[in-house]
């Protein structure tokens, strides 16, 4: 019988390990969720910014465009009837072919970004044809007009280390998301309006795209800006976004 004892008090110590570990586990988890995701660079860390500073109600709202020039006008409706500033990440082959879309982009106030030249990821290929696009792409971008260009988003968001250290060797901040409502596969108005009104929260970075895949973003756009304002929220670009949080962090460092 004592064994019996013995064995039993082992297996719920053995359990109580368990959940203490799960217990530091999920509160690890969750002040990480809840606490600030800027994500700056150090010199042994090349890190993407993805969140700004939590505390603050300022959020970005990007769009993707690699293909298509139809559906980006309806977005850019939009965001011109809620008087809101959205950051582009555009590829420097789709701005190659619209230039003109890309003014209007521009004129509309409207941060841009680049996406690469060729929307291919970055992670099938070498480091040194990576190097190659980022290059050509600061070219073309050059070329029609907008050289000070500083943000960078992979194709797909595909990135890592080496490839984020490569970017900001040639002057490139690489931005990723918080919240994305994956608008390209069209799971209907509704979802991507839930997604996004359910998900945002201070500082966040979230991903749309205006390519002409997008068939139901415009429309979930009527609902998610007036929303998102009504929440507090307050639409900025991305620079400043990623200024605001910077400046901070170098305060409290």
């Amino acid at each position: 019988m004592g064994y019996f004892y013995a064995w039993h008090f082992s297996k719920w110590k053995r359990f109580l390990y368990i959940v203490l570990f799960a217990l530091i586990a999920s509160v690890v988890i969750w002040s990480e969720s809840t606490g600030s995701f800027s994500v700056f660079s150090s010199s042994d860390e090349p890190a993407a910014f993805v969140k700004g500073n939590s505390k603050e109600n300022d959020i970005a709202l990007t769009f993707n465009i690699s293909w298509g020039e139809k559906k980006v006008f309806d977005i850019l409706k939009q965001l011109e009837n809620h008087d809101v500033q959205a950051t582009f990440f555009v590829s420097g082959e789709w701005a190659e072919r619209h230039p003109d879309i890309l003014e209007k982009i521009k004129e509309n106030n409207h941060e841009l970004g680049m996406l690469g030249y060729r929307y291919k990821s970055y992670l099938e290929q070498e480091i040194d044809k990576v190097k190659k696009d980022i290059l050509y792409a600061k070219e073309i971008f050059k070329k029609l007009g907008y050289e000070k260009i500083t943000l960078m988003r992979a194709p797909s968001g595909h990135i890592n280390k080496e490839i984020i250290k490569l970017a900001e060797e040639q002057g490139l901040k690489v931005v990723h998301w918080r919240v994305d409502a994956d608008d390209w596969e069209n799971p209907g108005t509704q979802k991507i309006v839930d997604t996004i009104m359910k998900e945002t929260s201070n500082g966040d970075v979230i991903l749309l795209h205006a390519s002409d895949s997008v068939k139901q973003t415009a429309k979930a756009l009527e609902t998610i800006l007036p929303g998102l304002k009504e929440k507090g929220f307050q639409f900025v670009s991305v620079s400043e976004l990623y200024n605001q949080a910077h400046s901070k962090s170098k305060l409290a460092e």
